[in-house]
């Protein structure tokens, strides 16, 4: 049985492969799937939908490419993030919605630029854009930029100094709930996941309360597989999984260059997320999807 990967990004956020370059890479690799699940945005997606279309077309070897999206989202002051699965992006509806929260993302970026002004960095909002142009910027691309023009000796020190949530520069998003992101990924067909919940360190009760409260409002999985967990932390989201009858999913997160020594489909090695998880979450999906 091969392996699947459903939470991976391109350079439309913070990885650093473009979707065509990763849907090649998942061929290298020998994937049966992935997710392209970059942070708030669906740009990437009709670019890798196409690319292995194009392949099987020509009988070339290919890969299934799950439409994808990762919402950044705040519950009770804390960072939750919400994976959806199989959605229908093309509808109208979604893609406004989205388009909020781009315009959310670009105020917050042009006032965090100003403040790193303040620090004597040369930076402008418009310099970052022609940096990379078509990503939706993050503070991976801070990081970047900082390192590359000598500001930080690396992106941790980036991070520590400049972008981390505690430091003066940092600004934050305004952000969706778990429900609001939940509620947009079943409106288009799709299958909304909890994403890494070990990585909120919330402690037994307070992550089992989120979950209650996100199946009631329609969450059907949870990523029981992920790249940092260990054998306790897969044992426990298994378990979480049977207690509220949600789906299984898993995948590496893998961001390329921007995050060094994670590979995709694997993880740091370790990762394996099986075919037959994919199946059963297929089998979940609103009838005519």
């Amino acid at each position: 049985m091969k392996a699947i990967d459903l939470h991976t990004h391109t350079c439309k956020s913070d990885g650093s492969y473009t979707p065509t370059e990763l849907v090649d890479y998942a061929i290298e690799k020998n994937l049966a799937a992935i997710a392209i699940t970059d942070h708030d945005t669906i740009e990437g997606l009709d670019e890798a939908v196409s690319h292995a279309a194009s392949l099987r077309a020509r009988s070339l070897p290919s890969v299934e490419v799950i439409p994808g999206i990762e919402f950044s989202t705040k519950y009770d002051k804390q960072d939750v993030h919400i994976v959806g699965l199989y959605i229908s992006y093309e509808k109208e509806a979604f893609q406004n919605a989205l388009g909020g929260f781009v315009d959310s993302r670009e105020s917050r970026n042009i006032k965090m630029c100003e403040n790193l002004q303040g620090a004597g960095i040369d930076i402008t909002y418009e310099r970052l854009l022609r940096m990379y142009p078509e990503a939706v910027i993050t503070r991976a691309h801070y990081a970047s930029f900082l390192l590359e023009h000598g500001y930080v000796r690396s992106r941790q020190d980036a991070f520590a100094r400049y972008l981390g949530d505690h430091t003066k520069y940092f600004v934050p998003r305004e952000k969706v709930t778990p429900s609001q992101a939940v509620e947009l990924i079943l409106k288009a067909d799709g299958i909304p996941i909890l994403a890494h919940p070990p990585l909120y360190h919330m402690g037994n009760d307070r992550l089992e309360a989120l979950i209650s409260f996100l199946k009631a409002d329609g969450l059907m999985g949870i990523e029981a597989f992920y790249s940092t967990y260990n054998n306790q932390d897969v044992r426990d989201m298994l378990r979480l999984s049977e207690k509220y009858d949600l789906l299984v999913s898993g995948g590496s997160d893998f961001h390329g260059a921007n995050k060094p020594g994670l590979d995709l489909g694997c993880g740091y090695g370790r990762l394996y997320v099986p075919e037959d998880a994919l199946r059963k979450i297929k089998a979940a999906l609103p009838k005519g999807v």
